[in-house]
């Protein structure tokens, strides 16, 4: 019977993987790839997964994946499984901080039931007052921010106290400062640092693939690449669980109807004035379009669509009519001298 290695997928880059073992004295991950059989099932092995390497080449610091462990968690984007937490890195400025596209991150990070982490970078660039202010909408918001430095230093010591021992997820948009968070965390990581566009302030992407770097305080932290604007794929009714106001009121009373979407329906005790209402209500526009686009596709036969909440209307049996290519518009202009001819 071969002898199988304990390890942990720090990087997968088309079909291979690198494996860093549990053996005390293996510092240098291996090169791996994946059994057939593993193939055959289906089995994706992805980054974070526990796998066993079956006799590993030493010599080459090769070898072959060949079980998966069951996995704590699971998320499809990032790919990362077995993640503890999910770090969400902004910056208050260059790039500045956007409340919508913050509050379109964290809905998403609620939405993967993993805990939270709020880290807002570059506080040396604004006063306390602004610090102050932000955490004031924060907490409203029900969560307490983390203001650190790169530059500075600030803020890294109790956030370090925050990733030991843990799984971590970095996530955020582009050119916020999370692969320069990582090399300050972790000097040996070397990732590529971008530049912010000086005419849009925006940030350029620099992370190509997701991966693990160990911590040296213990735990890992998995980069991920950048972008702007998380997909909305959840369903609507669900929305509201990812919003911690919405959670506090529901504590307080409840709606009249069990599957409330919290708009225009009676006795709402959500609907009102609260600083995310006008937030969760273009996600929730989002998370209809969405979930009537997966309805159609999976029965394009209907011939019903939804209209308002709840209530149905027939569809309008209408063709879409295309513009004749101007081909077929002098083919037809040709025949029809030639009749007018005769």
């Amino acid at each position: 019977m071969n002898q199988v290695w304990v390890g942990t997928v720090l990087a997968v880059q088309a079909n291979f993987y690198q494996v860093q073992l549990d053996e005390e004295g293996l510092t240098t991950p291996l090169l791996c790839t994946r059994r057939s059989r593993l193939k055959k099932i289906g089995q994706r092995v992805m980054v974070g997964d526990r796998v066993g390497v079956e006799d590993p080449d030493w010599s080459g610091l090769r070898g072959a994946i060949a079980q998966v462990y069951p996995r704590t968690t699971e998320l499809s984007r990032p790919p990362v499984a077995n993640a503890d937490q999910l770090l969400l890195v902004f910056s208050v400025d260059q790039p500045s901080l956007d409340p919508y596209q913050l509050s379109r991150f964290l809905v998403k990070g609620e939405s993967t039931s993993l805990s939270l982490c709020l880290c807002l970078n570059k506080s040396d660039l604004v006063s306390t007052e602004w610090k102050e202010a932000w955490c004031h909408h924060l907490g409203q918001w029900g969560y307490v921010p983390l203001f650190i430095s790169v530059v500075s230093g600030q803020g890294l010591a109790e956030l370090e106290q925050q990733l030991a021992q843990r799984v971590t997820i970095v996530a955020g948009p582009s050119g916020v400062g999370k692969s320069s968070l990582i090399n300050t965390l972790i000097p040996d990581a070397h990732l590529r640092v971008g530049k912010v566009s000086g005419k849009l302030q925006k940030g350029r992407h620099t992370t190509r693939h997701v991966e693990l770097f160990k911590l040296p305080s213990g735990g890992l932290l998995a980069d991920t690449p950048g972008f702007n604007q998380p997909d909305v794929d959840y369903p609507p009714e669900a929305l509201g669980d990812y919003f911690p106001e919405v959670r506090a009121l529901m504590k307080v009373d409840h709606c009249q109807f069990s599957d409330c979407l919290h708009r225009e329906e009676p006795d709402c005790a959500i609907r009102g004035d609260w600083e995310r209402y006008e937030h969760y209500l273009m996600f929730l526009q989002e998370a209809i379009a969405r979930q009537e686009q997966r309805d159609r596709q999976a029965d394009p036969e209907s011939t019903l669509k939804r209209k308002g909440h709840n209530t149905y209307e027939p569809k309008l049996n209408t063709k879409k009519y295309r513009r004749p290519s101007r081909r077929t518009q002098q083919q037809q202009l040709e025949e029809w001298y030639k009749d007018a001819e005769i």
